[in-house]
């Protein structure tokens, strides 16, 4: 029996050749971007689920009165929790990107080498132990333990020194804190991708417990509590409800010690779970976080709303073929079979088309993994999906709407009676109404994508191509120098400037601690007007220490005053106690007018003379409000800002390098264009941009092999009665009308539909957003136009070749 149904099921995808191809093609689609999410989201939920420890390990973060939570923390934190709460079994602190600078090598066998290095970091002796990244040489409990100590990835180890034991070498660290010399006490596995904490070096915090190695940099010492810039993890015992080391219960206790430390205090501890460090726990978490759970969101929809065209797509096309084996069932009835039997095959049926469309699906996947790796820039695979059980519930999925689409399709095919099915009399069926409703649904979710994407291009393009009130393009940034041999940072700079200003194609240049794109150098509370008005000292400000070229580099603007001198730079805010404010600045210490702060005196610590307000400009991307800046004065060996003309660039930057090498001896020559950098902010959006695009056209595509199903399903039905209209005179055109025009009232009630609900969506989203487009009305009506023209065009060819059929093979049973 299974055979003969098989060679029936065969012989009837030979028959219908078009429409299982279609089928099959619609469900290999939907089924492979099913998978294919479902590795990104696999990835998303495996992240640092290999440390051992992760179940008890908490992150120790900080929360305002605002709401605002950060993870940077003083330094006495966490050795004072353990000290106090028997709870506490152990802590870990990390200096992310703290450690960042130069590591210089020296071997006998080999010149010296210098490496900037953008992912070092300063932690506890505890790492290796509370975090699974297991050694291949040294001893984790010991690796960090003593100061002037490092722990190197087995990557770097080779950079560093070959293929020798690095165990015992010594390097050099030339970063903020000057320049220490370490030895390597072990060599860890490089930090997997699916990883948080990214490393390629582990320097020893001990190392910056002696002030001698912290360059004067008195906010770093470990035992101050006015430096915050250590990520704290502490570890508890394993979690049982209302046991003492209900994390919850320790929050209090923290938030009670500080309070009396201090009762003055009014920010509150928090612990997070490490387990939701990646992707917090909901969207409205306030938690910090690695990932981005509204991306993870925003795919398992558009993943499940795909696979739900292609199902929907399939009864379409699968109920429209039926008419063309009524008669089979109307026969098989006949002769004696039975209902269940005939649900049987047409279900088995079903589930073959579904085999099928799922094995090409993993051809698709496995073709396509690179292309889809590059875009969401992940190193993904379909073994990915072995973690977590994500292949049971893939597989589970996939059986489920597999047996409900094919499920259906057997019930309406086995529903037919068997005299009216002989007879050739078929009616539209109690069936009709849900395939107009799919395909509504599939149109109103496809203009909807649609409308999303002109939205997210129309946003982008705002953010790229808004005046900022700065100038990016033909900025070159070097990073500035951070090895300093025999003191020549001074005699090497000046050099440099010499050289520069002789250069016939640099325009200007700066060197300053902070560059448009990136942050500012860091934020303050506490500073005011003279007599300042209440609250005013609760208010923070960004300060960005800038030289006296920093403004006509970038061709920003002054609102009023004067920008700062050579000699104010030379000096130094601290000794010259000059500053200058951006518009937002000035109005928020009280200043009723950039032209009434100039001259005035505010007070941080000591008196600083308001010298000029710098026009506001967006010195981050358009997500985030203007801030209010105070720029202070200094001339230092910071990032190099070169102004350049446009042409022969790559012979420009050679010499350039050739100028920074001889000027900083041991200091690599590292560079970006900031125009380059500061739209990588828009990353996120760019991301988002390409996976509407890509779900819009694949919805589209599956949702009009749908409609192509309907128009061939109508057409089937009303085949005779356009050949009576034939035989009547009517014209190609007037049948063409008449068939189409029940489909065009489906795709505009979509469009109702889907209108609504993508703009609620829209403006959601742009709320992220400081500076935003406006949701015009043209980017609905193009969406309209958009889907109405792909639908008459797919229902068109069907209704082309209906109403040129002879009327005599229509009518020929009569």
């Amino acid at each position: 029996m299974f055979f003969n149904y098989l060679k029936v099921t065969l012989r009837n995808l030979r028959k219908n050749r078009v429409f299982s191809l279609i089928n099959i093609a619609g469900l290999a689609l939907g089924i492979a971007t099913f998978l294919f999410i479902l590795e990104y989201i696999a990835y998303e939920r495996s992240v640092n689920t290999f440390h051992q420890n992760l179940p008890t390990l908490y992150r120790l973060l900080t929360q305002n009165r605002e709401g605002d939570v950060w993870v940077d923390m003083s330094p006495p934190v966490g050795p004072l929790a353990k000290e106090s709460f028997p709870e506490v079994r152990n802590f870990c602190r990390i200096a992310e990107h703290s450690a960042n600078g130069i590591v210089s090598v020296e071997d006998g066998k080999r010149t010296p080498q210098s490496f900037r290095e953008g992912r070092l970091a300063y932690a506890d002796a505890s790492f290796f132990t509370l975090f699974t990244f297991p050694l291949v040489r040294g001893t984790a409990t010991t690796a960090l333990t003593r100061p002037n100590t490092v722990a190197l990835s087995q990557t770097q180890a080779r950079t560093y020194f070959g293929d020798k034991n690095p165990v015992g070498s010594t390097l050099t660290l030339s970063n903020q804190f000057g320049k220490t010399l370490y030895t390597v006490t072990a060599v860890y596995t490089d930090m997997p991708h699916n990883s948080d904490l990214a490393f390629d070096a582990i320097f020893s915090l001990q190392t910056l417990a002696n002030p001698a190695n912290l360059a004067g940099n008195d906010w770093a010492r470990l035992d101050s509590f006015y430096g915050t810039y250590l990520t704290t993890f502490l570890q508890l015992p394993e979690q049982r409800p209302g046991s003492p080391a209900d994390y919850k219960a320790l929050e209090a206790k923290i938030n009670k010690l500080a309070k009396q430390r201090n009762p003055d205090e009014q920010n509150r501890y928090l612990l997070q779970p490490a387990e939701t460090i990646h992707l917090a726990a909901s969207l409205s978490d306030v938690y910090q976080t690695s990932g981005s759970l509204g991306f993870v969101y925003l795919l398992s929809g558009i993943a499940g709303l795909i696979l739900l065209i292609a199902w929907f797509n399939y009864i379409n096309l699968s109920t429209a073929g039926a008419l063309k084996r009524a008669k089979e069932v109307g026969v098989r009835k006949v002769i004696g079979a039975g209902r269940q039997q005939l649900i049987g095959q047409f279900l088995g049926e079903s589930l073959l088309l579904n085999i099928v469309g799922f094995g090409l699906a993993l051809g698709l996947v496995y073709s396509l993994q690179g292309v889809f790796n590059d875009f969401v820039k992940k190193d993904l695979s379909v073994s990915g999906l072995n973690t977590g059980g994500f292949w049971i519930v893939g597989l589970f999925l996939l059986i489920v709407g597999a047996v409900a689409s094919g499920g259906y399709v057997a019930f309406a095919l086995t529903s037919f009676q068997p005299v009216q099915t002989l007879k050739g009399n078929l009616q539209k069926g109690k069936g009709g109404w849900l395939r107009k409703t799919l395909v509504v649904a599939q149109f109103s979710a496809s203009v909807a994508l649609v409308i999303a994407t002109m939205v997210l291009y129309r946003q982008l393009q705002y953010m790229q191509n808004k005046d900022l009130g700065v100038r990016l393009a033909q900025r070159l940034v070097v990073k500035g120098p951070q090895v300093d041999q025999n003191g020549s940072f001074k005699a090497g700079t000046a050099a440099l400037e010499d050289e520069l200003n002789r250069l016939p194609y640099v325009k200007s240049f700066c060197q300053t601690s902070i560059v448009p794109g990136n942050f500012y150098n860091f934020s303050v509370n506490g500073i005011t007007k003279q007599v300042p008005r209440p609250g005013d000292e609760k208010k923070g400000y960004s300060m960005g220490i800038v030289d006296d070229r920093f403004l006509k580099t970038y061709e920003i603007g002054l609102a009023a005053g004067r920008n700062f001198t050579v000699g104010e730079a030379e000096l130094g805010y601290e000794k010259s106690a000059k500053v200058m404010v951006n518009e937002t600045a000035a109005r928020q210490l009280g200043f009723a007018s950039p032209e009434k702060a100039v001259g005035q005196l505010i007070n941080w610590g000591q008196p600083f003379e308001v010298v000029g307000v710098v026009k506001d400009y967006h010195h981050q991307g358009l997500q985030k409000a203007i801030e209010p800046a105070i720029f202070l004065p200094r001339r230092s060996v910071s990032d190099l800002t070169i102004q350049l003309t446009t042409d022969r660039m790559p012979e420009k930057i050679a010499q350039l390098e050739r100028l920074y090498k001889a000027s900083y001896p041991g200091n690599p020559f590292d560079y970006y264009f900031v125009d380059e950098r500061f739209n990588e902010q828009y990353q996120s959006e760019q991301q988002y941009g390409q996976v509407f695009t890509v779900a819009s056209a694949l919805a589209i595509f599956i949702a009009c092999l749908g409609l192509f199903g309907l128009a061939a399903f109508t057409t089937e039905q009303r085949k005779k009665e356009i050949g009576v209209r034939k035989v009547l005179g009517a014209s190609v055109a007037s049948i063409v009308t008449l068939l189409s025009k029940d489909f065009l009232k489906l795709v505009l009630i979509a469009i109702v539909i889907a209108s609504p609900l993508a703009w609620w969506g829209m403006n959601q989203w742009l709320q992220n957003f400081a500076y935003k487009v406006e949701l015009e009305w043209w980017i609905f009506a193009l969406a309209g136009l958009l889907a109405t023209g792909i639908a008459v065009l797919t229902v068109s060819f069907q209704s082309i070749k209906a109403s040129i059929m002879n009327p005599v093979k229509s009518l020929r049973s009569e």
